[in-house]
């Protein structure tokens, strides 16, 4: 699979031949010859005559004339080549066939060019009904999630998904619908049916989403895009009798109607453990202006640095912060307001286990923020390249935070204030362990400081599982 099949337009050029019998002492003039044939390839003028699909059933041929139609503008050998591979990369990507291959031929027939080629794509498209079981990791959760799926549906990219997700502290199963536009895959729209029901012992809370949402996904310049729309029946409960008057107060049933939009900037070479490169993430919601009973404006912002230190290490800084505004004078839900602490956020402190609190229940907070400086080196004494020690790196991490309310009828300043009191912070090391670029797993050595009264730490060893960190 991926092969790129060319064959030769001259003669004095075989893409096969015999074994020349060069011996060391050619080695000089062998290279030279190699150099003078890429030129030689590289200068001569060529024609793109056609560009051919093979193997296609269901799919429509408009749909992949955007993918392949740079083909055409090759002017020599090599430049086909490279061209053919990205189309055939472009194509893979439209996740509708299973194998794609190249051939690079002569042209034949009376009108072809003495200088004339036909690129073949080969294709396999995937089964009309596909099924997946796997499991995944979350933010200190794992899941097995089983998949039933109908891609190409309709012959342009289209694509029905079913999915139900078992993990252990969330369950969920929805229904998905996927339609990118033609000619520009980045740019797709997404209808979503689902039912969630999730457990959040660090509240005492359970909660029951059923809803639908809808999603537009579009790049601009060097940004990525994301305008949603979602309604959700949220039913709130008790998770023990133990639950605080707090969190009793907040049970029963909400609907929530909400508006947002996320803008994403991502130059990481990797994103879960990047050695290089920026992340800028800044997400909007804004609540009750299209019905509901939840009526608030969420600013929730994500920055990352990544930058190679000394010795292969990695220096990196991240910083998060977030404010919700209740609007119409309604005060904001448990479900809606930000959280907090543990190995995947503030490590040293339990999960979710930080700022307003009642009889041991967290509440969370209108306005947090949290920053985080780590360095990240390979394990020592490790010299082999490529073994399974590659997947390893330590870890020495500083985080500080806070999570809070803020009471809007005072002005910024004394906002910024009150986010600068009690500020939680921690240190220590640990070893992590990428998997693959699906998530990662940490074992860190941890030491809280900033304790605050009512906040659940962690002094000494903390494991963390997900794909977010700080």
């Amino acid at each position: 699979m991926g092969t790129v099949h060319a064959r030769s337009m001259d003669s004095s050029y075989p893409m096969y031949g015999r074994d020349l019998g060069v011996n060391t002492d050619d080695l000089e003039v062998m290279e030279a010859v190699q150099e003078t044939k890429q030129e030689v390839l590289e200068n001569k003028d060529v024609v793109v005559q056609h560009v051919n699909i093979e193997g296609m059933g269901r799919t429509k041929e408009d749909y992949l004339g955007y993918e392949i139609s740079d083909v055409f503008t090759a002017r020599n050998l090599v430049e086909v080549m490279r061209k053919s591979h990205e189309a055939r990369q472009r194509l893979l990507r439209l996740g509708i066939f299973k194998e794609v291959e190249v051939v690079i031929d002569v042209s034949e027939g009376a009108e072809a060019l003495p200088n004339g080629l036909d690129v073949t794509f080969e294709v396999t498209e995937l089964k009309r009904l596909t099924g997946s079981y796997n499991t995944m990791v979350g933010n200190n959760e794992g899941s097995m999630v089983l998949g039933i799926k109908l891609p190409n549906m309709f012959g342009r990219g289209e694509k029905l998904t079913f999915q139900f997700s078992y993990g252990t502290k969330e369950t969920s199963y929805g229904l998905s619908f996927f339609k990118p536009q033609s000619g520009y895959y980045e740019r797709n729209f997404t209808l979503n049916l689902y039912k969630v029901t999730g457990q959040f012992p660090w509240s005492s809370l359970k909660e029951t989403d059923r809803g639908v949402s809808t999603e537009l996904n579009f790049p601009l310049w060097m940004t990525d895009h994301t305008l949603k729309w979602e309604g959700v029946w949220r039913e709130l409960g008790c998770l023990a009798r133990s639950a605080s008057f707090a969190v009793r107060e907040e049970s029963g049933h909400t609907l929530k109607s909400a508006l947002s939009h996320t803008m994403v900037i991502d130059t990481r070479n990797s994103a879960i453990l990047p050695r290089r490169g920026a992340l800028l993430r800044i997400n909007q919601e804004l609540a009750g202006y299209t019905g509901g009973d939840a009526s608030f404006l969420k600013e929730d912002v994500e920055l990352q640095l990544n930058k190679p230190f000394i010795w292969g290490s990695v220096l990196s800084a991240s910083l998060w912060g977030g404010m919700i505004y209740p609007l119409g004078g309604q005060p904001t839900s448990i479900a809606d307001r930000f959280y907090l602490g543990g190995p995947t956020s503030l490590r040293g402190f339990g999960m979710y286990s930080i700022g307003p609190q009642s009889e041991g229940d967290y509440l969370g907070g209108e306005a947090y923020w949290a920053g985080g400086l780590h360095l990240y080196t390979p394990l020592p004494f490790h010299s082999n390249k490529g073994g399974l020690a590659d997947l390893f790196r330590t870890h020495f991490f500083l985080n500080a935070g806070n999570l809070c309310n803020l009471n809007y009828g005072e002005g910024p300043y004394a906002h910024l204030q009150k986010l600068a009191e009690c500020i939680r912070w921690s240190y220590g090391a640990g070893i992590i362990l990428r998997l693959g670029n699906i998530a990662r797993l940490e074992l860190n050595y941890c030491f809280p400081m900033g304790v605050q009264s009512g906040d659940r730490i962690c002094d000494g060893v903390q494991f963390g599982a997900g794909i977010r960190f700080l």
